[in-house]
Protein backbone atom coordinates (compact mmCIF):
# COMPACT_ATOMS: atom_id res chain seq x y z
CA UNK A 1 0.00 0.00 0.00
CA UNK A 2 1.56 3.63 -0.87
CA UNK A 3 2.33 5.47 2.07
CA UNK A 4 1.13 8.13 0.36
CA UNK A 5 -2.25 7.33 -0.27
CA UNK A 6 -2.81 6.71 3.10
CA UNK A 7 -0.80 9.84 3.97
CA UNK A 8 -3.95 11.54 1.39
CA UNK A 9 -6.83 9.65 2.91
CA UNK A 10 -5.68 10.92 6.02
CA UNK A 11 -5.76 14.47 4.90
CA UNK A 12 -9.11 13.84 3.41
CA UNK A 13 -10.68 12.89 6.86
CA UNK A 14 -9.56 15.76 8.81
CA UNK A 15 -11.03 17.98 5.81
CA UNK A 16 -14.19 16.02 6.54
CA UNK A 17 -14.16 16.33 9.78
CA UNK A 18 -13.57 20.24 9.65
CA UNK A 19 -16.97 20.99 8.13
CA UNK A 20 -19.72 22.60 9.71
CA UNK A 21 -22.83 19.90 8.44
CA UNK A 22 -22.63 16.44 9.18
CA UNK A 23 -24.16 15.83 5.89
CA UNK A 24 -22.69 13.82 3.02
CA UNK A 25 -23.73 13.35 -0.44
CA UNK A 26 -22.49 9.82 -2.18
CA UNK A 27 -22.58 9.60 -6.23
CA UNK A 28 -21.82 6.28 -6.95
CA UNK A 29 -22.28 3.79 -10.12
CA UNK A 30 -24.28 0.65 -10.25
CA UNK A 31 -22.01 -2.20 -10.96
CA UNK A 32 -21.50 -4.78 -8.27
CA UNK A 33 -18.57 -2.37 -7.60
CA UNK A 34 -20.52 0.65 -7.68
CA UNK A 35 -23.41 -0.90 -5.25
CA UNK A 36 -20.85 -2.08 -3.22
CA UNK A 37 -18.95 1.41 -3.25
CA UNK A 38 -21.71 2.88 -2.02
CA UNK A 39 -22.67 0.78 0.26
CA UNK A 40 -19.64 0.76 2.27
CA UNK A 41 -19.44 4.77 2.26
CA UNK A 42 -23.40 4.87 3.43
CA UNK A 43 -22.36 2.53 6.26
CA UNK A 44 -19.17 4.24 7.69
CA UNK A 45 -20.25 7.62 7.36
CA UNK A 46 -23.27 6.94 9.06
CA UNK A 47 -21.50 5.29 11.92
CA UNK A 48 -19.98 9.08 11.97
CA UNK A 49 -23.02 10.46 12.71
CA UNK A 50 -23.86 12.16 9.31
CA UNK A 51 -26.71 12.08 7.12
CA UNK A 52 -26.33 10.11 4.09
CA UNK A 53 -27.95 11.54 0.23
CA UNK A 54 -26.85 8.62 -1.61
CA UNK A 55 -27.49 8.60 -5.60
CA UNK A 56 -26.60 6.10 -8.54
CA UNK A 57 -24.98 6.87 -12.13
CA UNK A 58 -24.59 5.25 -14.60
CA UNK A 59 -22.06 7.42 -15.61
CA UNK A 60 -21.29 11.10 -14.18
CA UNK A 61 -22.96 12.76 -17.04
CA UNK A 62 -21.82 16.18 -17.00
CA UNK A 63 -25.79 17.83 -17.23
CA UNK A 64 -25.62 15.85 -13.79
CA UNK A 65 -22.17 17.25 -12.32
CA UNK A 66 -23.12 20.73 -13.51
CA UNK A 67 -26.51 20.52 -11.40
CA UNK A 68 -24.72 18.87 -8.28
CA UNK A 69 -22.15 22.09 -8.68
CA UNK A 70 -24.37 24.46 -7.90
CA UNK A 71 -24.78 23.65 -4.52
CA UNK A 72 -21.91 25.31 -1.99
CA UNK A 73 -20.67 23.98 1.13
CA UNK A 74 -21.28 20.45 1.01
CA UNK A 75 -19.36 17.30 1.25
CA UNK A 76 -19.53 15.50 -2.15
CA UNK A 77 -18.08 11.79 -2.64
CA UNK A 78 -17.72 10.13 -6.04
CA UNK A 79 -17.46 6.60 -6.22
CA UNK A 80 -16.40 4.07 -8.70
CA UNK A 81 -15.95 6.94 -11.04
CA UNK A 82 -14.79 10.28 -11.93
CA UNK A 83 -11.39 9.73 -11.20
CA UNK A 84 -9.99 11.50 -15.05
CA UNK A 85 -13.02 14.00 -14.37
CA UNK A 86 -11.22 15.88 -11.72
CA UNK A 87 -10.30 18.41 -13.61
CA UNK A 88 -13.70 19.10 -15.05
CA UNK A 89 -14.79 18.90 -11.02
CA UNK A 90 -12.27 21.14 -10.34
CA UNK A 91 -13.50 23.75 -12.68
CA UNK A 92 -17.09 23.02 -11.81
CA UNK A 93 -16.47 23.15 -8.19
CA UNK A 94 -14.09 26.79 -7.41
CA UNK A 95 -13.39 25.97 -4.16
CA UNK A 96 -17.12 25.48 -2.85
CA UNK A 97 -17.24 22.16 -1.97
CA UNK A 98 -14.71 19.63 -0.30
CA UNK A 99 -15.52 16.78 -3.12
CA UNK A 100 -13.67 13.80 -2.40
CA UNK A 101 -13.41 10.99 -5.51
CA UNK A 102 -12.83 7.28 -4.77
CA UNK A 103 -12.38 5.85 -8.02
CA UNK A 104 -10.04 3.14 -9.65
CA UNK A 105 -9.72 3.75 -13.34
CA UNK A 106 -7.49 5.94 -15.05
CA UNK A 107 -7.33 9.45 -13.55
CA UNK A 108 -5.78 12.86 -13.89
CA UNK A 109 -5.31 15.36 -11.10
CA UNK A 110 -7.34 17.82 -9.29
CA UNK A 111 -6.52 21.55 -9.93
CA UNK A 112 -8.42 22.91 -6.98
CA UNK A 113 -7.49 21.83 -3.87
CA UNK A 114 -10.93 21.21 -2.31
CA UNK A 115 -11.16 18.54 -5.06
CA UNK A 116 -9.40 15.63 -3.25
CA UNK A 117 -8.57 12.81 -5.97
CA UNK A 118 -8.06 9.44 -3.58
CA UNK A 119 -8.19 7.55 -7.01
CA UNK A 120 -5.17 5.14 -6.38
CA UNK A 121 -4.13 5.16 -10.19
CA UNK A 122 -2.61 8.64 -9.12
CA UNK A 123 -0.07 6.83 -6.25
CA UNK A 124 0.93 3.88 -8.79
CA UNK A 125 -1.85 1.49 -8.32
CA UNK A 126 -4.06 -0.29 -11.42
CA UNK A 127 -7.39 -0.19 -10.93
CA UNK A 128 -7.50 -3.37 -13.86
CA UNK A 129 -5.23 -5.26 -11.24
CA UNK A 130 -4.68 -4.20 -8.18
CA UNK A 131 -8.08 -2.31 -6.33
CA UNK A 132 -11.40 -2.27 -7.19
CA UNK A 133 -13.17 0.86 -6.22
CA UNK A 134 -15.29 -0.70 -3.38
CA UNK A 135 -11.34 -1.93 -2.04
CA UNK A 136 -10.67 2.46 -2.36
CA UNK A 137 -13.93 3.07 -0.51
CA UNK A 138 -12.98 0.65 2.09
CA UNK A 139 -9.83 1.83 2.54
CA UNK A 140 -11.06 5.38 3.21
CA UNK A 141 -13.27 4.29 5.57
CA UNK A 142 -11.16 2.57 7.49
CA UNK A 143 -8.87 5.54 7.55
CA UNK A 144 -12.86 7.31 8.75
CA UNK A 145 -12.62 5.17 11.30
CA UNK A 146 -10.95 1.46 12.30
CA UNK A 147 -14.18 0.11 13.32
CA UNK A 148 -14.56 -0.17 9.44
CA UNK A 149 -12.81 -3.25 9.00
CA UNK A 150 -15.35 -5.15 9.48
CA UNK A 151 -16.86 -3.76 5.73
CA UNK A 152 -13.84 -5.99 4.22
CA UNK A 153 -16.40 -8.32 2.75
CA UNK A 154 -18.34 -6.00 1.51
CA UNK A 155 -15.14 -4.54 -0.37
CA UNK A 156 -14.54 -8.15 -1.53
CA UNK A 157 -17.76 -8.54 -3.35
CA UNK A 158 -16.87 -5.38 -5.34
CA UNK A 159 -12.99 -6.83 -6.23
CA UNK A 160 -14.29 -10.21 -7.37
CA UNK A 161 -17.85 -8.81 -9.11
CA UNK A 162 -14.92 -6.00 -10.99
CA UNK A 163 -13.56 -9.82 -12.64
CA UNK A 164 -9.87 -8.44 -12.61
CA UNK A 165 -7.64 -11.30 -11.54
CA UNK A 166 -4.17 -12.78 -12.13
CA UNK A 167 -4.25 -16.30 -13.40
CA UNK A 168 -7.57 -16.14 -11.59
CA UNK A 169 -7.09 -14.63 -8.01
CA UNK A 170 -7.48 -11.67 -6.61
CA UNK A 171 -3.80 -9.79 -6.01
CA UNK A 172 -2.56 -6.43 -4.09
CA UNK A 173 -4.93 -4.49 -2.02
CA UNK A 174 -7.91 -6.47 -3.04
CA UNK A 175 -6.34 -9.90 -2.05
CA UNK A 176 -5.79 -7.84 1.27
CA UNK A 177 -9.39 -7.31 1.73
CA UNK A 178 -9.87 -11.06 0.88
CA UNK A 179 -8.07 -11.90 3.38
CA UNK A 180 -9.10 -9.51 6.20
CA UNK A 181 -12.73 -11.06 5.94
CA UNK A 182 -11.27 -14.31 5.83
CA UNK A 183 -10.00 -13.62 9.18
CA UNK A 184 -13.60 -11.99 10.43
CA UNK A 185 -15.35 -15.60 8.93
CA UNK A 186 -17.20 -13.85 6.53
CA UNK A 187 -15.20 -15.09 3.18
CA UNK A 188 -13.70 -18.61 2.46
CA UNK A 189 -10.72 -18.93 -0.39
CA UNK A 190 -10.59 -22.27 -1.99
CA UNK A 191 -8.14 -23.17 -4.20
CA UNK A 192 -9.29 -24.34 -8.28
CA UNK A 193 -6.90 -25.50 -10.46
CA UNK A 194 -7.27 -21.85 -12.49
CA UNK A 195 -6.64 -19.79 -9.48
CA UNK A 196 -9.19 -19.04 -6.62
CA UNK A 197 -12.70 -19.33 -5.72
CA UNK A 198 -14.36 -16.89 -2.78
CA UNK A 199 -17.34 -17.92 -1.05
CA UNK A 200 -19.14 -15.50 1.40
CA UNK A 201 -20.23 -17.09 4.53
CA UNK A 202 -23.96 -16.46 5.49
CA UNK A 203 -26.76 -17.42 7.82
CA UNK A 204 -28.09 -19.28 5.14
CA UNK A 205 -24.78 -21.24 4.17
CA UNK A 206 -22.21 -20.47 1.61
CA UNK A 207 -22.35 -19.06 -1.67
CA UNK A 208 -19.83 -18.15 -4.36
CA UNK A 209 -18.92 -14.50 -4.66
CA UNK A 210 -19.13 -14.54 -8.29
CA UNK A 211 -22.90 -15.42 -8.41
CA UNK A 212 -23.38 -12.31 -5.30
CA UNK A 213 -21.67 -9.56 -7.82
CA UNK A 214 -23.82 -11.24 -11.08
CA UNK A 215 -27.08 -10.50 -8.54
CA UNK A 216 -25.76 -7.03 -7.57
CA UNK A 217 -25.09 -6.18 -11.45
CA UNK A 218 -28.70 -6.99 -12.36
CA UNK A 219 -30.15 -5.18 -9.52
CA UNK A 220 -28.07 -1.86 -10.69
CA UNK A 221 -28.42 -2.33 -13.97
CA UNK A 222 -31.83 -4.07 -15.19
CA UNK A 223 -33.25 -2.89 -12.12
CA UNK A 224 -32.06 0.91 -12.15
CA UNK A 225 -35.09 2.62 -13.15
CA UNK A 226 -37.12 0.42 -10.28
CA UNK A 227 -35.16 0.81 -7.16
CA UNK A 228 -32.95 -1.83 -8.44
CA UNK A 229 -29.72 -0.12 -6.85
CA UNK A 230 -31.53 0.44 -3.35
CA UNK A 231 -32.10 -3.28 -3.04
CA UNK A 232 -28.47 -3.48 -4.32
CA UNK A 233 -27.12 -2.06 -1.09
CA UNK A 234 -29.35 -2.89 1.49
CA UNK A 235 -28.19 -7.09 -0.06
CA UNK A 236 -24.61 -5.92 0.36
CA UNK A 237 -25.34 -3.99 4.45
CA UNK A 238 -27.91 -6.92 5.06
CA UNK A 239 -27.50 -9.90 3.02
CA UNK A 240 -29.80 -11.24 0.22
CA UNK A 241 -33.82 -12.03 1.80
CA UNK A 242 -36.78 -13.08 -0.31
CA UNK A 243 -37.59 -9.85 -1.19
CA UNK A 244 -34.28 -9.43 -3.31
CA UNK A 245 -34.01 -12.69 -4.31
CA UNK A 246 -37.76 -12.25 -5.92
CA UNK A 247 -36.54 -9.03 -7.62
CA UNK A 248 -33.56 -10.60 -9.09
CA UNK A 249 -35.51 -13.44 -10.22
CA UNK A 250 -37.92 -10.72 -12.18
CA UNK A 251 -35.48 -8.57 -13.06
CA UNK A 252 -33.61 -11.49 -14.91
CA UNK A 253 -36.98 -12.13 -16.22
CA UNK A 254 -37.44 -8.91 -17.37
CA UNK A 255 -33.46 -9.13 -19.19
CA UNK A 256 -34.45 -12.31 -21.31
CA UNK A 257 -37.67 -11.57 -22.58
CA UNK A 258 -36.17 -7.89 -23.85
CA UNK A 259 -33.09 -9.63 -24.88
CA UNK A 260 -34.56 -12.04 -26.98
CA UNK A 261 -37.20 -9.68 -28.81
CA UNK A 262 -34.27 -7.68 -30.11
CA UNK A 263 -32.34 -10.85 -31.30
CA UNK A 264 -35.65 -11.87 -33.04
CA UNK A 265 -35.31 -8.40 -34.85
CA UNK A 266 -32.03 -8.49 -35.82
CA UNK A 267 -32.62 -12.01 -37.00
CA UNK A 268 -35.24 -9.70 -39.17
CA UNK A 269 -32.67 -7.46 -40.69
CA UNK A 270 -32.60 -4.93 -38.54
CA UNK A 271 -28.91 -4.71 -38.45
CA UNK A 272 -27.07 -1.76 -40.07
CA UNK A 273 -23.74 -1.94 -41.81
CA UNK A 274 -21.25 0.04 -42.78
CA UNK A 275 -17.57 -1.19 -43.95
CA UNK A 276 -15.66 -2.17 -40.70
CA UNK A 277 -18.95 -1.48 -37.92
CA UNK A 278 -22.06 -3.53 -37.36
CA UNK A 279 -24.52 -1.59 -35.31
CA UNK A 280 -28.22 -1.37 -34.21
CA UNK A 281 -30.44 1.60 -32.50
CA UNK A 282 -32.51 -0.21 -29.30
CA UNK A 283 -34.20 3.68 -29.00
CA UNK A 284 -36.19 3.39 -26.00
CA UNK A 285 -37.43 -0.50 -26.10
CA UNK A 286 -35.28 -1.53 -23.41
CA UNK A 287 -36.79 0.53 -20.75
CA UNK A 288 -37.06 0.63 -17.88
CA UNK A 289 -33.73 -0.91 -17.89
CA UNK A 290 -30.82 0.73 -17.83
CA UNK A 291 -28.70 1.90 -20.44
CA UNK A 292 -26.41 -0.24 -18.92
CA UNK A 293 -27.80 -2.62 -20.93
CA UNK A 294 -26.86 -2.15 -24.65
CA UNK A 295 -23.45 -2.91 -23.38
CA UNK A 296 -24.87 -6.18 -21.86
CA UNK A 297 -26.75 -7.10 -25.10
CA UNK A 298 -23.69 -6.47 -26.84
CA UNK A 299 -21.68 -8.89 -24.98
CA UNK A 300 -24.45 -11.27 -25.20
CA UNK A 301 -24.08 -11.44 -29.10
CA UNK A 302 -20.73 -10.83 -29.86
CA UNK A 303 -20.07 -14.79 -29.38
CA UNK A 304 -23.45 -15.82 -31.58
CA UNK A 305 -22.95 -16.03 -35.78
CA UNK A 306 -25.36 -13.18 -35.69
CA UNK A 307 -22.35 -10.71 -35.71
CA UNK A 308 -19.72 -10.63 -38.13
CA UNK A 309 -16.49 -11.10 -36.56
CA UNK A 310 -14.44 -9.28 -38.63
CA UNK A 311 -16.15 -5.84 -37.73
CA UNK A 312 -16.88 -3.85 -34.83
CA UNK A 313 -20.02 -4.21 -32.69
CA UNK A 314 -21.93 -1.28 -31.89
CA UNK A 315 -25.38 -0.74 -30.25
CA UNK A 316 -26.90 2.77 -29.49
CA UNK A 317 -29.86 3.15 -26.51
CA UNK A 318 -31.07 6.50 -25.54
CA UNK A 319 -31.15 8.01 -21.97
CA UNK A 320 -34.18 8.74 -20.24
CA UNK A 321 -34.35 12.15 -18.86
CA UNK A 322 -34.21 11.29 -15.52
CA UNK A 323 -31.47 10.33 -12.58
CA UNK A 324 -33.80 7.95 -9.84
CA UNK A 325 -33.45 10.05 -6.86
CA UNK A 326 -31.92 13.11 -8.50
CA UNK A 327 -35.04 13.84 -10.92
CA UNK A 328 -35.85 15.77 -14.07
CA UNK A 329 -32.74 16.00 -16.23
CA UNK A 330 -32.65 16.91 -20.00
CA UNK A 331 -30.05 14.58 -21.68
CA UNK A 332 -31.41 14.79 -25.30
CA UNK A 333 -28.18 11.81 -25.21
CA UNK A 334 -28.03 8.57 -26.47
CA UNK A 335 -25.27 6.30 -25.31
CA UNK A 336 -23.05 3.92 -27.82
CA UNK A 337 -21.34 0.38 -26.57
CA UNK A 338 -19.06 -1.43 -28.58
CA UNK A 339 -17.60 -4.86 -28.39
CA UNK A 340 -15.90 -7.07 -30.69
CA UNK A 341 -15.74 -11.09 -31.44
CA UNK A 342 -13.54 -13.03 -29.71
CA UNK A 343 -11.28 -13.49 -32.64
CA UNK A 344 -10.96 -9.46 -33.17
CA UNK A 345 -9.73 -9.51 -28.99
CA UNK A 346 -6.12 -11.16 -30.30
CA UNK A 347 -5.80 -8.89 -33.09
CA UNK A 348 -6.16 -5.46 -31.01
CA UNK A 349 -3.79 -6.89 -28.59
CA UNK A 350 -1.55 -7.85 -31.16
CA UNK A 351 -1.94 -3.94 -31.85
CA UNK A 352 -3.15 -5.07 -35.58
CA UNK A 353 -6.59 -3.76 -35.51
CA UNK A 354 -7.11 -0.26 -33.70
CA UNK A 355 -8.30 -0.59 -29.70
CA UNK A 356 -11.95 0.90 -28.92
CA UNK A 357 -10.24 2.58 -26.42
CA UNK A 358 -8.73 5.07 -29.12
CA UNK A 359 -11.00 4.42 -31.96
CA UNK A 360 -15.03 5.51 -29.83
CA UNK A 361 -13.00 8.40 -27.61
CA UNK A 362 -11.96 10.21 -31.00
CA UNK A 363 -14.98 10.29 -33.24
CA UNK A 364 -17.19 11.17 -30.28
CA UNK A 365 -15.00 14.06 -29.73
CA UNK A 366 -15.40 15.44 -32.95
CA UNK A 367 -18.89 15.37 -32.24
CA UNK A 368 -19.12 17.07 -28.83
CA UNK A 369 -19.82 13.93 -27.34
CA UNK A 370 -18.84 12.76 -23.92
CA UNK A 371 -16.01 9.99 -22.70
CA UNK A 372 -15.61 8.45 -19.68
CA UNK A 373 -13.52 5.18 -19.15
CA UNK A 374 -12.98 2.90 -22.17
CA UNK A 375 -11.04 -0.03 -22.50
CA UNK A 376 -9.34 -1.45 -25.88
CA UNK A 377 -11.98 -3.99 -26.13
CA UNK A 378 -14.89 -2.78 -24.22
CA UNK A 379 -16.23 1.07 -24.35
CA UNK A 380 -19.09 3.76 -24.21
CA UNK A 381 -19.84 6.86 -24.96
CA UNK A 382 -22.89 9.01 -25.17
CA UNK A 383 -23.69 11.65 -28.31
CA UNK A 384 -26.32 13.99 -29.03
CA UNK A 385 -29.76 11.83 -30.08
CA UNK A 386 -29.80 12.16 -34.01
CA UNK A 387 -25.80 11.66 -34.66
CA UNK A 388 -25.70 8.15 -34.17
CA UNK A 389 -24.69 8.27 -37.98
CA UNK A 390 -22.34 10.50 -37.81
CA UNK A 391 -20.67 9.07 -35.18
CA UNK A 392 -20.17 5.78 -37.11
CA UNK A 393 -19.23 7.67 -40.41
CA UNK A 394 -16.54 9.89 -38.06
CA UNK A 395 -15.22 6.08 -36.95
CA UNK A 396 -15.05 4.61 -40.51
CA UNK A 397 -13.01 8.11 -41.55
CA UNK A 398 -10.83 7.22 -38.48
CA UNK A 399 -10.43 3.72 -39.62
CA UNK A 400 -9.78 4.55 -43.72
CA UNK A 401 -7.20 6.96 -41.99
CA UNK A 402 -5.50 4.23 -40.00
CA UNK A 403 -5.15 2.12 -43.34
CA UNK A 404 -4.03 4.49 -45.33
CA UNK A 405 -1.58 5.62 -42.93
Amino acid sequence: MPNALIDAMDHAVQEVRKMPEKAVQVFHHNDSDGLTSGAILTRAFERQGFTVRRFCLEKPYPAVLEKVYEQQGEILVFADFAGRLAPLLSELNQGRNLTLILDHHVAEASTDPRVMNLDPDLFGLKGDRDISGSTTCYLFARALDPVNRDLAHIAAIGAVGDGFFVDGALVSENREVALEAVRQGLIEIREREMGEQYLLNGPKGQRDVVEVGDDLDVLGGVGYYQKGPDMGVAVCLEGASPQSDRMVEDLKAVRTKLFDEEIARLQAGAWRQAPHIQWFNLERRFFPMGVKMVGAFCDAIRVTDLIDPRKYLAGFQIIPDEIPGFGAIAFNQVKISMRVAPSMEGEIRAGRVMGLNVLLPEATTRLGGFSDACHSLTAATTVAIGKEEQLIEEMEDILKGEAHG
